[in-house]
């Protein structure tokens, strides 16, 4: 197996200097940006499918073309898997079926978060693989360990477990949950077994590139962010 896949390159070589502030900012400034009726939407799709469903729940945040949503609905099979992204292009290509106990929504991850966790999720396992790293110092803020919504998405609780082939991504995720959440995560070189989780994962590895996997059980904190507009 052979790939060309390049490294992240960044202007950084260290965890970012403003991470600490920012994710004070977010703590005490909790974002207030109204929720767009099309996540709305996809929000009250996902909560009819899981109303008959007493499975434990299982979110794939940004899961781009649903194959580790499918995937992840095998590994869980008697878990309720929801994989959401923003891209129709990225969720219509077709992979085959989806697995009975999988569903795909079209949303916005800022709005899902939100809206999940003021309708009481509580998530056993929730995923974020290979999220873009924003690599240049001045997107810290686009980086979900930067971004306002931050608070939300680690109050939803459950098992997190983030995966990156930058290093110093999963390294300031960790200080930014610590930060906000007394929660220390592991950060450990990831050698995916058996069956890649994504298209990415399967590229960077046959590249010969590490990739690295953030694992931190966290609490349903709902105090940490106020129910969404």
């Amino acid at each position: 197996m052979q790939a060309s896949s390049r490294p992240v390159i960044s202007n950084q070589s260290g965890p970012h200097d403003d991470l600490a502030r920012r994710v004070t900012r977010a703590l005490s400034h909790p974002l207030r940006k109204p929720v767009a009726e099309h996540t709305r939407r996809a929000f009250a799709e996902a909560e009819r499918w899981l109303a008959g469903r007493a499975s434990p729940l299982v979110l794939d945040a940004g899961c781009g073309v649903g194959l580790s949503t499918r995937q992840l609905a095998i590994r869980h099979a008697d878990h309720a898997v929801i994989g959401i992204d923003r891209s129709a292009d990225r969720l219509g290509r077709d992979h085959g079926p989806l697995p009975d106990n999988a569903l795909l929504v079209r949303a916005d991850l800022v709005d899902f978060w939100r809206l999940a966790l003021a309708a009481g999720w509580r998530p056993a396992h929730h995923y974020l693989l290979y999220p873009n790293p924003y690599p240049k110092a001045a997107h810290l803020k686009l980086r979900w360990h930067g971004h306002p919504v931050f608070p939300a998405l680690l109050a939803l609780g459950g098992r997190l477990e983030v995966r990156s082939n930058w290093r110093l991504y999963l390294d300031e995720f960790a200080l930014a949950t610590y930060q906000a959440s007394g929660r220390r995560p592991a950060v450990v070189e990831h050698a995916p077994q058996g069956a890649f989780l994504t298209p990415f994962e399967r590229k960077y590895v046959a590249s010969d590139q590490a990739v690295w996997r953030l694992d931190v059980a966290l609490p349903h904190a709902p105090e940490l962010m106020p129910v969404a507009q």
